[in-house]
């Protein structure tokens, strides 16, 4: 669960630190103090778009860190270990970003990439916001949220391979018809291209040699040169090294009798006039070499400006012309087997969507089972929201096509009040309905428990009276499973909270800056209070405040 927050320069915040528990946490506080910049920095954390526009002004970077206590979750260890994160009990995030546009963020003191944190931070925490009611609003999101229901993984991976298989041998198929149609001119292209690569003989890495070769034959002289003046020097020349070495030696061996240090010194005077022996040899045979085959240079060079130019049509390398040359060849030998090509195509195209349609069959099976459980499950959830005459369904459409997620389409339906007619949630719910249904939505939808940390960003607006109550009462069931975060402007459902926070806005050194406050007590009380009865506090909006939070009365 979130346990410690740290923001610093983040819009109007200069530095805030907040310290969550487990259960139900809720913060309030005046319209404008600064409850949403609080949501934009845990989102940015979270993973959302960095913007230099976030930093306070003045400021040359923002920070967002947390604290998140990972006890007895061996799962999400597991998962930040596999990513390369050393994890134990405790899990820093740290998300920063500068004025310079960059954006930097740390897992565990490690430097990490989007990629790496978004994942993990899914696992964390699930924010339920007022964005949600637009994906609500829309019915693509409809069909996921009950396969979510349903468990149907399984079957959605097997769909989702064979429709994807399914969909490549069409497109195969749709071009080799368009092929099929300029057949003739298609093949002339091809095979003229087949004939061009395949008579130029290609071979792995000869760019590469004849470059290297090249070199040499443009040196030529210089190289001949070196062996030549290194020969005669060490050997053929008046005076050579080779020969005077060998006097040397000679003379020393003359003397070995009188002194046989002088012998052990001409046997390595020998054993070196041996290997410069071998060098001479060596630069000889170097010497004949060189420029031994007229008119090497100009084929190589031509050989050179053959590949220059099929690399000019087929690729970047004779590598990638060696791959060109198989797809031509491959192509080729479709066009000319056209009609056997086509048959195969065909067959095996029937017999992926017999597949598919067998798998959708199922899953559409599936799917209208799950519907009505899910249907029946927010109809119970929905009465305890003061809904009690509502109904909830799942509508599935045949599409005429097999689709990317199924054969059929899924949308929610909802009579949000006995006697109406079902209508798309788009159509007929309000602000304050939509905010039940996503509320209901996160108690029905298995996994939810798995999240430690649920945040509800003002999931409660457009309601009041009676069903707050009966809001505040879910949020607080919701937190017996996990930690709830909640930011609310009423009091039925702040009541229920096991930890109040305040969301304040004050001027500071003619700054304003935004910090938050545990509430306890009579501060609690008189918070509850002004969200009862608006800026003018009363003994009775007191009073009233003291008997929603359960406290003992003044006095």
């Amino acid at each position: 669960m979130l346990v410690h927050l740290t923001i610093t320069n983040f819009a109007i915040i200069d530095r805030l630190e907040v310290e969550f528990g487990s259960g139900f946490n809720v913060l309030t506080g005046e319209t404008g103090a600064g409850k949403s910049i609080v949501m934009d920095a845990l989102g940015l954390l979270l993973g959302d778009r960095a913007s230099p526009e976030l930093i306070r002004a003045g400021c040359e970077e923002a920070t967002v860190e947390a604290l998140f206590d990972l006890t007895g979750r061996s799962d999400l260890q597991a998962v930040i270990n596999a990513a390369g994160f050393s994890a134990g009990s405790e899990l820093i995030l740290r998300r920063v970003i500068t004025r310079a546009g960059r954006s930097r963020a740390y897992i565990n003191g490690g430097l990490a990439t989007l990629t790496q944190l978004q994942p993990l931070t899914e696992q964390l925490v699930a924010v339920c916001g007022q964005h949600e009611h637009q994906a609500l609003m829309g019915r693509d999101a409809h069909l996921p949220l009950v396969d979510t229901f349903g468990g149907h993984e399984a079957l959605n991976c097997e769909y989702r391979e064979l429709f994807a298989a399914w969909r490549a041998t069409g497109e195969h198929l749709a071009r080799l018809s368009e092929a099929e149609r300029e057949r003739a001119r298609r093949l002339d292209l091809l095979r003229y291209q087949a004939r061009e690569i395949g008579e130029a003989r290609l071979q792995p890495g000869e760019e590469e040699e004849l470059a290297a070769e090249r070199l040499l034959l443009q040196n030529a002289e210089r190289l001949a040169a070196a062996a030549n003046n290194g020969y005669e020097t060490l050997y053929a020349a008046d005076g050579a090294v080779c020969a005077a070495l060998g006097r040397m030696a000679g003379e020393l061996e003359g003397l070995a009798g009188i002194d046989p240090e002088l012998g052990q010194l001409a046997e390595t005077l020998r054993q070196s006039l041996y290997t410069l022996e071998d060098v001479a040899a060596q630069l000889r045979s170097h010497l004949n070499r060189i420029g031994c085959e007229p008119g090497r240079q100009e084929e190589v060079e031509e050989r050179l400006a053959l590949l220059t130019a099929l690399k000019r049509k087929y690729g970047a390398s004779v590598a990638e012309i060696l791959e060109q040359q198989a797809a031509i060849v491959t192509e080729l030998d479709e066009l000319e087997h056209a009609e056997e090509t086509r048959a195969a195509l065909e067959a095996e195209l029937v017999g992926q969507l017999t597949a598919l349609l067998d798998v959708g069959s199922r899953l559409g099976a599936a799917r209208r089972e799950a519907g009505e459980r899910l249907g029946a499950a927010m109809q119970r959830e929905l009465a305890d929201l003061s809904m009690a005459g509502a109904r909830f369904e799942l509508q599935l459409t045949e599409l005429p096509e097999p689709g990317p997620l199924g054969l059929e389409r899924g949308e929610f339906l909802l009579a949000p009040n006995r006697g109406e007619a079902l209508l798309p949630l788009a159509r007929i719910a309000s602000g304050g309905e939509l905010s039940r249904i996503l509320l209901a939505l996160k108690r029905v939808t298995p996994g939810r428990e798995q999240v430690p940390t649920l945040v509800f960003d003002e999931v409660d607006a457009g309601i009041g009276g009676a069903t707050a109550t009966a809001v505040g009462d879910k949020l607080r069931a919701v937190s017996r499973n996990a930690q709830v975060l909640c930011v609310t402007h009423l009091p039925q459902v702040a009541a229920g909270a096991d930890r109040h926070f305040l969301v304040v806005k004050r001027e500071l050194a003619g700054r304003t800056v935004t910090g938050i406050e545990p509430l306890a007590g009579e501060a609690r009380v008189a918070e509850m209070a002004r969200m009862l009865g608006g800026a003018q506090v009363t003994e009775r909006s007191l009073a009233h405040a003291r008997e929603l939070i359960g406290a003992p009365p003044q006095g």
